[in-house]
């Protein structure tokens, strides 16, 4: 009786085991794909929502969009997951910055590269057009999109890549893009004229990193980052105390929060302010290496950079 009891705890703990692995090899097998499968659609990966609201608007209903990095996503400590990897290479083409500002992914596209198109859309920027990074390397400031003209630049790049892979749809990813570029050339004129109406000595942006040196020359501000090119360069106390002592000297009124950085670094210098005497006020949350929320105003480009230039008149002014 005692061997048979053995035998039927034997046979059900080992049905057991089989019907686990059973439920988790159905699990894997029923993992949502990256892409839907919609027939006829260019399947598109990219890093940062910028790309993919390029990608959205010159490719219109011709293409389908995954995005990596969601809003308030930082893409200089980003570090590509398993799930991020099954999008890539499930894409038919990849679109990421270039320039170091996907800095742990490098491998990963070089890796791509070989089996897809994947393209960096600041490659067609001349390179005298391009800032140096001024963090002792020979590399440039990635923050292209901040001069308008150079997002221009990247949006025929990416015109150019999707009529490569399809060009079928030529006409149509031609159209879409001539619309768009009229569209960022109004944008570029309204950043132009806004800033131009902030008194010229108030004219210094200070943010938490060193984003906005390409708005700064396309659109004439003195621009001011507590840390580097790259938030992985943390500010030390020099530089806490040397900006605080620029804003002091110079009665600068406000300063900027980045909705993609810790405000920690930036409080230190309001803080540091406060103690010699001088108010420094936040002006506002600017959006620097992410968009805001799908489905807002600032969840597009073009809202994006509005939104950023409507705060810092008002802060500015």
């Amino acid at each position: 009786m005692k061997r048979k009891w053995h035998s039927s705890v034997k046979r059900f703990l080992i049905g057991i085991i089989f019907l686990s692995l059973t439920a988790a090899l159905a699990a894997c097998g029923s993992a949502e794909p990256a892409f839907s499968g919609q027939q006829g659609k260019v399947k598109v990966t990219t890093t940062i929502g910028m790309i993919a609201d390029i990608v959205k608007e010159v490719g219109g209903d011709g293409v389908e969009v995954v995005g990596l990095m969601k809003s308030g996503v930082d893409p200089h400590y980003y570090k590509a997951s398993q799930g991020d990897i099954k999008k890539l290479d499930q894409a038919d083409i990849i679109f990421y910055n270039g320039l170091h500002l996907e800095g742990k992914m490098v491998d990963i596209f070089e890796k791509m590269a070989k089996n897809k198109p994947t393209i960096a859309v600041s490659k067609n920027i001349p390179e005298n057009k391009l800032r140096n990074a001024n963090d002792g390397t020979a590399g440039h400031d990635p923050h292209i999109w901040f001069d308008v003209r150079h997002w221009m630049n990247a949006t025929e790049t990416v015109r150019d890549a999707l009529i490569e892979f399809d060009g079928a749809n030529a006409e149509k990813y031609r159209a879409n893009t001539a619309a768009y570029l009229k569209k960022l050339e109004e944008l570029h004129e309204y950043a132009k004229t806004q800033i131009a109406t902030i008194p010229e000595k108030s004219r210094v942006l200070v943010t938490a990193h060193d984003a906005f040196g390409y708005f700064g020359d396309a659109y004439v501000l003195k621009v001011m980052g507590l840390q580097g090119i790259s938030t992985a360069s943390e500010a030390g106390t020099k530089d806490t105390n040397e900006l605080r002592d620029y804003l002091v000297d110079n009665k600068i009124k406000a300063v900027f929060v980045e909705s993609s950085v810790s405000p920690k670094a930036i409080n230190a210098v309001i803080e540091g302010a406060k103690k010699k005497g001088h108010t420094v006020t936040i002006g506002g949350e600017l959006f620097s290496d992410a968009m805001g929320k799908e489905g807002t105003p600032e969840g597009t480009y073009i809202g994006m950079v509005r939104h950023n230039v409507d705060t810092i008149v008002k802060a500015l002014k």
